[in-house]
């Protein structure tokens, strides 16, 4: 039986599209003021860039794209010092989640200013037994050490948690490794071929799954 849930939060509470015209707006001029330093002789390469700021770390897209040290120092400066103060809105489905009665942990990746601002301006920090921001600019704890910190620091075992993200490399990844059942939420069915222990577009589906595990678990105790 659960016992508790482990959420992601960008892409997986909010989506990130819907704040990142205002968000983004510096580092995107940035990048398009330093496009000859990233080998872009396209808008194709600048605009993957761009895209893939709105779904993972910074500090993963700067060096899968090895950009060049000067642009990604000025990035990360923005960024070290950039927060969210405008309204927003979580995904309508992530109420069901905030309906379960079951210990909730958050767990996300990125600058601590920004990632703390946005779960302030979602009002969603009473949701949670415990918020962690993994900020790779602090130090280098990853999402499996945090997961790992989780289960030992409140005594879970790994068949006792949900983990619920969006992103196959990262959180997905991590609880894998320590052999804790996923949830990967893929509205856009992005990662079809993902080895999940489950899937859907709708996070009201963790809900139906912890019910069927229960009735599961009770038809076994006959």
């Amino acid at each position: 039986m659960k016992r508790a849930l482990i959420l992601d939060l960008d892409n997986t509470i909010y989506p990130v599209s819907s704040i990142s015209e205002n968000l983004f707006a510096p580092l995107f001029e940035a990048l398009d003021q330093h496009a000859d330093s990233i080998n872009a002789s396209d808008a194709e390469r600048v605009n993957k860039i761009k895209d893939e700021m709105t779904r993972r770390p910074f500090q993963h897209i700067a060096d899968e794209f090895e950009l060049d040290a000067g642009l990604k120092n000025k990035m990360v400066d923005i960024l070290k010092n950039i927060s969210y103060d405008l309204p927003m809105q979580s995904f309508d489905d992530y109420q069901h989640i905030r309906s379960i009665p079951l210990d909730k942990f958050l767990v996300t990746t990125g600058f601590s200013k920004l990632q703390w601002s946005k779960v302030k301006m979602l009002g969603i920090e009473p949701d949670f037994k415990a918020i962690h921001i993994v900020d790779p600019e602090v130090n280098q704890q990853t999402k499996k050490d945090v997961f790992a910190g989780i289960t030992a620091a409140h005594g879970y075992t790994p068949e006792e948690l949900l983990v619920i993200g969006d992103d196959p490399g990262s959180e997905i990844k991590a609880a894998k490794a320590l052999d804790i059942d996923t949830f990967l939420y893929d509205p856009e069915n992005k990662y079809p071929d993902t080895q999940v222990t489950y899937r859907s577009a709708n996070l009201k589906d963790v809900s139906d799954i912890l019910q069927q595990t229960i009735l599961i678990l009770q038809l076994s105790l006959y």
